[in-house]
C-alpha cells in the first residue's frame, strides 16, 4: 500500500483540488542538510510508488517542473499535513520541519529531464478505440466501458515504463480495487468478473461482458477470489512495437479534464 505522501502526490497530479495551507506558512528549507533529510523521507516513504527519481511507477510522475494542482509549497504542505478526505490517506505523522524538508526535496525532482516517448498519440488513440478494443473496458472523459479503471488522467498517474508493463503483462500489477472473482451458483454456473461490492449477505460484480450482476450468498455455492488475476489480455502479440509505442504515447498524453 502506498504511503501518505505517495497518495498525496498522486492526487495532486490527478486533478483534485485541496485547501490552501495556512497563511504565513514557513517556506520549505533548502540547505544541503534539509534536502538530504527530505531525500531520506522520500526514499523510505515515496520511492516505491513514484520511482527513486520521481519518474513514476504505481504512483504519479513527480519529475516535472510544475505539479498542476500544487502550484505553491503551501498547498503541497497542506495536503501532506491534512490528508485527503474520503480516501485512504490519513493526516501526516511528520513534524512541521520534516514536511518543509520533504516539500523542498519533492520540488527538486522537477529538474529531472522528462522521459521522451517515441510514438504518435493520434495513431495511439485510433488503436485504443479500434484494434486494441480498449474502450470496451476503459473510460476516457466519460466515454467507454466500466470493467477496467478510468484512464482519463492515466498519464498524470502512471509512468511510461508502468504503462508498457501493464500492456505487456497486465497481471504484473493489478490496480487496487479491481479484484477478479469467480462465482459458482448452486446449479453449477460459473460467472467471472470484477468485484464491485461485497457484504455478509450478497456480492455485486461487473462480469466480463461489462454487465452488472448481483447475487445473494444463499444463491452461491462458492466465491473464488482470484488475487493477482486480471481480465485484461496481454497485448504482446496484438501490437507491433511501433503500434505499442503509439498507444503508450496516447495514454501518456491523457492528463485529465483541464
Amino acid at each position: 500500500m502506498c504511503s501518505l505522501l505517495q497518495i498525496a502526490a498522486w492526487t495532486l497530479c490527478a486533478g483534485v483540488a485541496w485547501p490552501q495551507g495556512p497563511v504565513g506558512i514557513q517556506q520549505p528549507s533548502s540547505t544541503p542538510e534539509d534536502l538530504a533529510a527530505g531525500e531520506h523521507f522520500y526514499r523510505t516513504e515515496c520511492a516505491y510508488c513514484h520511482g527513486p527519481h520521481g519518474e513514476g511507477g504505481r504512483g504519479a510522475t513527480l519529475a516535472r517542473p510544475r505539479l498542476p494542482h500544487a502550484p505553491d509549497d503551501a498547498t503541497l504542505s497542506a495536503v501532506i499535513e491534512n490528508g485527503i478526505p474520503e480516501t485512504e490517506m490519513p493526516g501526516h505523522w511528520f513534524a512541521p520541519h520534516e514536511i518543509r524538508q520533504l516539500v523542498a526535496y519533492v520540488r527538486t525532482l522537477g529538474r529531472v529531464e522528462p522521459q521522451k516517448i517515441d510514438g504518435d498519440p493520434e495513431r495511439g488513440e485510433r488503436l485504443f478505440a479500434g484494434k486494441g478494443g480498449c474502450s470496451r473496458c476503459h473510460t476516457v472523459t466519460g466515454r467507454g466501458g466500466a470493467l477496467g479503471p478510468d484512464l482519463t488522467d492515466i498519464g498524470a498517474r502512471r509512468s511510461v515504463p508502468y504503462l508498457k508493463e501493464s500492456l505487456l503483462d497486465p497481471e504484473a500489477a493489478v490496480p487496487e480495487g479491481f479484484l477478479q472473482v469467480q462465482l459458482v451458483t448452486r446449479d453449477g454456473q460459473r460467472i467471472t468478473g470484477v468485484r464491485l461490492n461485497e457484504d455478509t449477505f450478497s456480492i455485486q460484480i461487473r462480469d466480463l461482458s461489462d454487465n452488472f450482476q448481483s447475487y445473494f450468498r444463499s444463491e452461491l455455492a462458492e466465491v473464488i477470489k482470484q488475487f493477482g488475476k486480471s481480465p485484461m489480455p496481454s497485448y504482446k502479440e496484438a501490437f507491433t512495437p511501433t503500434e505499442l509505442n503509439d498507444l503508450i504515447a496516447y495514454l501518456d498524453a491523457l492528463r485529465g479534464i483541464q
